[in-house]
């Protein structure tokens, strides 16, 4: 088992808060200020640390609804900012993969609850993220992907939420330098102090937040509260993710889509039109992205529209994504972004899982092309194919 280093404590993110702010090249935005009156001018400087300290500032509508109370806001700051420090924890290491002796296999050879060989990032990953959420005392219970069973915090009665993340997403291609991520949602407990496993078995439309992280040629945290999108750009000469991108809005339409076509002889034959539409029925046929990580696929698609497809199939029929830490909080994102996710027949975030590791088929992306993936679904299905 690959041992990971101690993770930033508070102190330290904070004396490193304090040194920007020192910093007279650049100036933090005033916390009476809403981001959005803003709007694109990163001469504001915003980063993640002040937008999450200013959270019913930022995300009105949260307040204005009351979907969260004063001391909500307060624990859900607090455990963004361990979802934060890890996630440079993990940039940090993917940067020093080779160099460190990270990349390749567990010695051991061990397998995730999914008979997955876990590579040692994974075991680092996922070691950090449950570490940094249980030391935050904010959280009752933790959903990891690399753990079968839920893993229940130590009891705090500051204890408000559930936290279930993918650690690491896209593990299998890091040896070749491909974009991996971290995937993240959070839930509230419905007892405070106390984890329950029926706090995670809700439909996605529940969840209080969600985002991921993408370590690529920059490492990039998107986040949503309940509101609108927003990017963060990590600087390490800071060691602060800094605002880059105020309001993502997933275009309406695109001209890509994103699929495993090596698996196209088992596809449903509603999927199997879709892509010959897209492909030979449109004026300008629509272009195959894929990179097979599902972070990068689905940002590429959040930024620039088009679809991200992992449809269920005749050798899979729930396909391979899991529904609470992969799903969900994707499809979260995507609708806050004015896009659409489904599996083909429903919206993604009003099914009711009944596992905690359940797969589930998923298309998303723009709004009028998942319409089109169900039409051509519906369809199949009245005749009967």
């Amino acid at each position: 088992r690959v041992e990971a280093a101690v993770p930033y404590t508070n102190s330290e993110a904070g004396a490193q808060t304090r040194a920007v702010d020192r910093c007279g090249a650049m100036k933090r935005v005033a916390s009476s200020h809403s981001i959005d009156d803003f709007g694109e001018d990163l001469d504001s400087f915003v980063t993640l640390s002040s937008f999450i300290l200013t959270l019913s500032t930022t995300c009105p509508s949260l307040a204005a609804k009351g979907h969260i109370k004063k001391e909500e806001e307060t624990d859900l700051c607090i455990l963004l900012q361990s979802v934060a420090t890890s996630c440079k924890y993990i940039q940090n290491c993917v940067r020093k993969l080779g160099l460190a002796n990270l990349s390749g296999k567990t010695q051991d050879l061990t397998t995730n609850v999914q008979g997955e060989q876990q590579m040692k990032l994974d075991v680092i990953a996922h070691d950090v993220f449950a570490r940094g959420l249980d030391e935050s005392k904010r959280c009752t219970m933790l959903v990891s992907e690399e753990e079968e069973d839920a893993i229940m915090c130590a009891t705090s009665p500051h204890g408000r939420y559930v936290c279930v993340f993918d650690p690491l997403d896209g593990s299998s291609n890091i040896d070749c330098c491909v974009s991996v991520g971290s995937i993240f949602g959070v839930y509230r407990a419905k007892t405070l102090g106390v984890g329950d496993i029926n706090d995670v078995l809700v439909p996605g439309k529940e969840m209080v937040a969600a985002g991921y992280c993408m370590y690529g040629s920059a490492c990039t945290l998107v986040l949503t509260v309940g509101g609108n999108v927003r990017g963060f750009t990590l600087d390490p000469s800071l060691g602060e993710f800094v605002l880059t991108h105020p309001k993502i809005k997933c275009p309406p339409s695109g001209a890509t889509y994103s699929v495993n076509e090596g698996n196209s002889r088992y596809w449903s034959a509603g999927m199997k039109r879709y892509v010959d539409h897209v492909k030979y029925d449109k004026e300008s046929p629509h272009s195959l992205r894929y990179i097979g990580s599902m972070v990068a696929d689905v940002h590429r698609t959040l930024l620039y529209g088009g679809t991200f497809s992992y449809p269920g199939d005749s050798k899979s029929p729930n396909g391979k994504l899991r529904i609470l830490y992969e799903c969900f909080p994707m499809a979260y994102i995507m609708e806050r972004a004015g896009g659409a996710a489904s599996d083909g027949t429903q919206r993604i975030l009003d099914i009711v899982p009944t596992s905690i590791h359940q797969r589930h088929p998923i298309h998303m992306g723009s709004e009028e092309d998942v319409e089109e993936i169900d039409r051509f679904h519906r369809e199949a299905e009245m005749e009967g194919k």
